[in-house]
């Protein structure tokens, strides 16, 4: 047995240990699997002169490596959702079955949600500004996302949901490129992208059309998610809109607001939910979308009264108390372990949000959810 010193470093409190812990002379202390709950547990493993034994940890290593190549974290799934959806939509014209394809790809969308809502949300809000070109495609997964939850909350029947994420999935169609390039440019539109911005609902109807769609509802939504009943929409100017032509608009407008441009920084998700709400008149499926994020939804970076900052992780029962990942300590300085904290508790109660957003993007969003990185 070949013992090392156990440092700091190799211990992720609230997570069961890929090895055991021994004391100077070999000695079992903490076997495998067994939780380390707090730093001052920890410390008194180091006082202790704690080890570890390297074969040990070789072999946990190699674990978690054969783990990674067996299959990809939950955010590598969803960023393969992603590019599915650029494929699919990009040969929507050639590609046989494309409504068979989308439906397939919303039933994946569905159990990746489901699987772990909180990640599912955490993708919403917690945006890469660096990866503005792929707006279009994260956009539409994330308003697909979130009707989804909404539509769970309100108990829609599958038929209505499953129109309402069709829809989500293909409003942009007509301008994949172009939402990527105004997101990045850093300029406001020119006149002839406002006219394509314009046009594409009905485009994107006649694309969805040569695709094969042939319902009816769904091509409606499309067709009139940028109308509003005060007849100041588009493409046609309605007042009298299409109620899932409506909803899809609520929410992609609130999901619009809480993305980043070049152009202007996100709104944080109070904002975005507040202004969801004054617009609809407080309209179930606004008070079910603000429901599902919270006041403080998993990816907004807050600051601790114990003075750490942190990302919020997992929603709790109360929507002021979720548990958050600390990624700085008491002082401000980044930490290489993220530690979990239960907002609830006094001495970590959230004091308000954190304005060093670049902070967060550093730290791998496994790592805020104790995934293999």
């Amino acid at each position: 047995m070949h013992l090392l010193k156990l440092v700091q470093g190799q211990v992720r409190l609230g997570e069961p240990l890929p090895w055991g812990i021994r004391d100077a002379q070999g000695q079992l202390l903490l076997g495998r699997g067994h939780v380390v709950e707090t730093e001052g547990q920890l410390a008194a493993l180091l006082e202790r002169g704690a080890t570890v034994d390297i074969e040990e940890v070789r072999a946990a290593a190699a674990r978690a490596e054969s783990g990674a190549r067996r299959a990809p974290s939950l955010f590598g799934l969803w960023e393969q959702v992603l590019w599915q959806l650029d494929r699919l939509l990009r040969g929507a014209a050639t590609e046989p079955g494309f409504v068979a394809q989308l439906d397939d790809l919303i039933g994946h969308i569905t159990t990746l949600t489901l699987r772990d809502p909180d990640i599912a949300i955490y993708l919403t809000v917690r945006q890469d500004p660096k990866r503005l070109t792929i707006y279009a495609l994260a956009h539409a997964v994330h308003c697909a996302m979130v009707g989804l939850l909404m539509t769970r909350r309100l108990a829609w029947d599958a038929a209505r949901s499953q129109t309402l994420l069709r829809a989500a999935l293909t409003m942009n169609i007509a301008i994949l490129e172009l939402q990527g390039r105004m997101a990045a440019q850093g300029v406001p539109p020119t006149a002839a992208q406002l006219d394509q911005i314009r046009a594409h609902p009905l485009g994107g109807v006649e694309m969805l059309r040569a695709a094969g769609v042939d319902d009816e509802a769904w091509l409606e939504t499309v067709a009139q998610h940028h109308e509003h009943p005060d007849g100041n929409g588009y493409p046609a100017g309605l007042r009298d809109v299409a109620e899932l032509a409506l909803v899809l608009r609520w929410i992609d407008v609130f999901m619009a607001k809480m993305a980043p441009r070049a152009l202007r920084p996100p709104l944080t998700t109070q904002a975005a939910a507040r202004q969801l709400f004054q617009e609809t008149g407080g309209h179930p499926v606004a008070a079910a979308i603000i429901k599902e994020f919270g006041i403080y939804p998993p990816g907004e970076f807050v600051q601790l009264k114990s003075g750490e900052m942190a990302v919020v992780a997992r929603r709790a029962a109360s929507a002021t108390t979720p548990l958050a990942a600390a990624i700085t300590d008491r002082q401000g300085m980044p930490m290489v372990n993220t530690v979990l904290r239960d907002t609830a508790k006094p001495e970590f109660a959230i004091t308000g949000l954190a304005s060093n957003k670049a902070l967060v993007l550093r730290v791998p969003p496994e790592r805020l959810f104790g995934l293999p990185e």
